[in-house]
């Protein structure tokens, strides 16, 4: 009953600025305080007013909070432990599986190329124009055009 009449209060006095500042000439403004003030009315008509008030005085309410806290902090507990250790125990053994399997045979499913489109090895792969050299000499040209 409280909460109502001071939703009902708080609407009259929106309601008061919007005229006071109508009668400014400033009617957008009005239309906007009109609008906010007409709110706290609006739900005590619906009754949300009523079932907040409700809720927040019952104990039964509170307690339904602190539970849903608990079960909060349980899920958040363990996803951190989960985190930590690298995923579920389900997680971790399919991964081992898998790291198993590829160890086997690693070049198993790798496609076969023809001895044109081989990539060369040994000492005559060796001397390529792209390496690691060439982007450092990028930067080395960044550092010394700034005197760095």
């Amino acid at each position: 009953m409280i909460a109502e009449t001071v939703c009902s209060a708080v609407s009259a006095a929106g309601l008061g600025i919007a005229v006071v500042t109508a009668y400014r000439k400033r009617y957008l403004a009005a239309a906007r305080i009109a609008a906010y003030s007409l709110v706290p009315i609006g739900l005590v008509m619906t009754g949300v007013v009523g079932w907040l008030a409700d809720t927040a005085f019952s104990p039964t309410a509170w307690a339904g909070f602190g539970v849903l806290g608990a079960a909060w902090a349980l899920f958040a507990g363990t996803r951190a432990v989960e985190r930590r250790r690298g995923g579920t125990r389900a997680e971790r053994r399919a991964a081992s599986r898998g790291a198993e399997r590829d160890a086997v045979a690693p070049a198993a499913a790798a496609p076969s190329l023809s001895p044109a489109t081989r990539p060369a090895t040994g000492p005559a792969a060796a001397p390529r124009g792209t390496g690691s050299g060439d982007d450092f000499s990028d930067i080395e040209a960044i550092l010394k055009k700034h005197g760095i």
